[in-house]
């Protein structure tokens, strides 16, 4: 399965997109701040503009597992090898404060917050323990 979140609304401490599932919307996301890190940049570029706990994932793809969060203590999809991240997560949630570095899930119906998170991570969750391969885009 192929996973896209296009980050649509760049704000001052979060940042707004739309989650698809192989094409189909699928839900809105919130995450940190968008820094305009790429998954190209170098680890000490990387390092250099990253604020710890506030900030978003560089843009890229990446390799997604589901797996029993040690944090969380629940089946959660996992994103592998995001550089200068550890332990990226896409969870529930409702604003970025929620979040470090990983992406929430939910509606935006609400300005800078999403709400309905437990459901769609439950949606989520269900549909990506029967995928053998994942992956995510970030743009």
């Amino acid at each position: 399965m192929k996973i896209l979140v296009r980050r649509i609304a760049l704000k001052d401490g979060y940042t707004i997109g739309k989650m698809y599932l192989d094409g189909l919307y699928f839900c809105d996301t919130i995450e940190d701040t968008d820094r305009g890190l790429r998954q190209t940049m170098t680890l000490p570029e990387i390092q250099r503009i990253k604020v710890m706990h506030k900030t978003a994932i560089p843009t890229g793809t990446y390799a997604v597992i589901v797996n029993v969060s040690p944090s969380k203590k629940r089946l959660l999809p996992r994103l592998l090898d995001v550089p200068g991240f550890e332990g990226i997560l896409i969870h529930r949630g409702n604003t970025a404060e929620d979040s470090s570095g990983c992406i929430i899930v939910g509606e935006n119906k609400v300005v800078g917050q999403v709400i309905n998170s437990t459901t769609y991570e439950n949606r989520l969750v269900d549909l990506l323990k029967k995928e053998s391969k994942i992956t995510i885009e970030i743009c």
